[in-house]
């Protein structure tokens, strides 16, 4: 649909981060309030529950004000299975009181939600099924939490394949592809142990496919939210969003701009990638990801 230079419409990836995904509440809020209209909505980990709520209609102060009371231990629930420290039944649970025991292609915006499978590596996309499975699914950081198994799969975060999944929305059919990353940080926090090693050259190797994956968006929002807890920011919650906030208006007018020039710039898509012709990257770059993905629709 990327193809297509009459198709305007908007799409939306918010990125995994932890407790830092309160800043997503302030790209929405951008959004309303430049009356921008999101027709498509795609979430990794944390960016699936705020996308996910955002598309079942709850407004951005009811939002927050989840956002407020979100911590990592008010979400995690003790285990002790073999295959996880903790496991996702609190979170299920706030999914249903808030939003019920819905189903994703009934959410009013379009929906997708990004999660891995452990035992292919494949990316497992859900755009249809139980909203708050796929949820669980999505934040489930192995090792940390069990995995959550559906229709089957053993399925844990989306981060691990596409931690801001642009690549969905390409699918689902937006023109204008938005891209949100929590991560965007240049340095990493000096190591004073091993955990802090492991922890680091796991992030490098996440942050650096993630750089990758970004240039398939047309618009990038990328934010260091390094000051911020990636377990705890119910205290500093609307600080956070505010971190979004700003920055996320100003990349509007860029958005606005792909609007009103939407047939400009699939001419210098088309001309990216055809010159220098070469067949097979030519076949690569139409937008398909590079990695095993399937999707639930």
């Amino acid at each position: 649909m990327r193809w297509n230079p009459f198709n305007t419409s908007i799409g939306v990836a918010l990125g995994g981060g932890a407790a830092k995904g309160i800043a997503h509440i302030g790209v929405l809020k951008a959004f309303e309030k430049e009356g921008v209209k999101i027709s498509y909505l795609s979430g990794t980990s944390i960016g699936s529950l705020v996308a996910a709520y955002y598309a079942f209609g709850k407004s951005i102060d009811e939002i927050l004000e989840v956002g407020e009371q979100l911590s990592f231990k008010r979400i995690s629930s003790f285990s002790f299975r073999k295959d996880g420290l903790f496991t996702t039944d609190s979170i299920r649970e706030m999914i249903i009181r808030d939003l019920g025991d819905v189903n994703i292609e009934d959410a009013h915006i379009p929906l997708a939600i990004c999660t891995t499978d452990i035992i292919t590596g494949e990316q497992v996309a859900f755009e249809k099924g139980n909203l708050a499975s796929a949820i669980c699914a999505s934040v489930a950081v192995p090792g940390l939490f069990a995995p959550v198994e559906i229709d089957g799969r053993k399925l844990v975060d989306g981060g691990i394949v596409e931690n801001v999944p642009v690549s969905l929305l390409d699918d689902m059919g937006a023109g204008i592809i938005v891209a949100v990353d929590l991560n965007g940080v240049k340095t990493y926090p000096e190591p004073t142990g091993m955990l802090d090693v492991a922890s680091n050259a796991i992030n490098i190797c996440m942050d650096l496919r993630t750089r990758d994956q970004l240039k398939q968006a047309d618009v990038v929002l990328s934010l260091d939210l390094s000051d911020y807890s990636l377990t705890d920011n119910s205290d500093r919650a609307e600080q956070l969003l505010f971190e979004a906030y700003q920055p996320m208006r100003a990349k509007i007018r860029q958005v606005l701009w792909f609007k009103r020039t939407s047939y400009l710039h699939y001419l210098i898509r088309l001309v990216k990638n055809i010159v220098p012709l070469k067949i097979p990257e030519l076949f690569k770059r139409f937008g398909k990801p590079s990695f095993p993905s399937i999707k639930i629709k």
